[in-house]
């Protein structure tokens, strides 16, 4: 089945401009899901809002959103209000800038979307625009209001295609310091510098997404496909018992599990003092 587009809208550069959509690139939608269901009469259970003092189920139309103050009570945001203050979407994706790849901090990506043509007269428009992005070595930032809201997007030609990624507003990314700032500046001897550089480079590779696997989507599989045939669900195997051990002695015993330990360097031999002409004569 084909895949559906998100949104669909025109990308705009300048006077150039071609029909495009957007198509969600990664999707939840393969994992195990589940519904609940009541265990003592099998059937599905449906979620119902209640008033948080009363109790009593609250009709849809009776509700509404409410922004909290600080002393406890409630302002009343109508949908209309919300509605009222939501950009208009021209279905267009604005180039505003080229720029290096590098220049983008990657804590600020969010969703990425593959970017394609509408129709086959758009492909040779954007065909190009991806051309002279890969030639010139960088990506584009582009401007749209995409479900109904004002967003930002990276977008950059990767492999055969071209990805449009969706950026988190800076507002959005919280700052390291918040969880650094009290991190000391540690001084390490050459052993220990020595030691962990020999266990990085031991363990160098490349990254293949197929060879990761998601051990806890497997094991849902799993438990569902036994209970499905009636058989007993497996059983989780004892995580093996930690040991608190000393950062050096680790290492150590991390580089031998790894391969050869690097060697370490023997002590200079201490050269012996030169005998003088006088204590030679005195020893005879």
């Amino acid at each position: 089945m084909a895949a559906r587009a998100s949104w669909k809208g025109h990308l705009k550069v300048g006077d150039l401009a071609c029909a495009v959509g957007l198509y969600t690139a990664v999707s939840s939608s393969d994992r195990v899901s589940f519904n609940i269901i009541n265990r003592r009469t099998g059937h599905r259970v449906e979620r119902q809002f209640v008033d948080s003092e009363t109790g009593k189920p609250v009709e849809r139309g009776d509700q509404v959103k409410g922004y909290q103050m600080e002393n406890g009570d409630y302002i009343v945001i109508e949908g209309d209000e919300i509605a009222e203050i939501m950009p208009e979407s021209d279905k267009v994706l604005n180039i505003k800038a080229f720029i290096a790849y590098d220049d983008i901090d990657k804590l600020y990506f969010d969703r990425p979307y593959y970017l394609a043509p509408v129709d086959e007269h758009d492909e040779e428009a954007l065909s190009l625009i991806a051309r002279g992005m890969r030639d010139g070595k960088v990506a584009a930032l582009a401007e749209a209001v995409l479900f109904r809201r004002n967003r930002t997007l990276l977008i950059r030609p990767h492999d055969d295609c071209i990805v449009a990624t969706m950026l988190n507003f800076d507002y959005e990314v919280r700052s390291a310091d918040t969880v650094f700032k009290d991190i000391p500046d540690i001084q390490f001897d050459k052993e220990m510098i020595a030691l962990a550089g020999h266990i990085i480079g031991t363990k160098q590779g490349s990254f293949e997404p197929s060879t990761y696997e998601d051990r806890y989507e497997a094991a849902l599989v799993e438990l569902v496909k036994a209970k499905i045939e009636g058989r007993a669900p497996p059983k989780k195997k004892p995580a093996p018992e930690r040991k608190v051990v000393d950062l050096m002695e680790a290492l150590r015993q991390s580089a031998k599990m790894s391969g050869k330990a690097p060697a370490k360097k023997a002590p200079a031999k201490k050269k012996a003092p030169a005998r003088s002409d006088s204590s030679s004569k005195k020893a005879s």
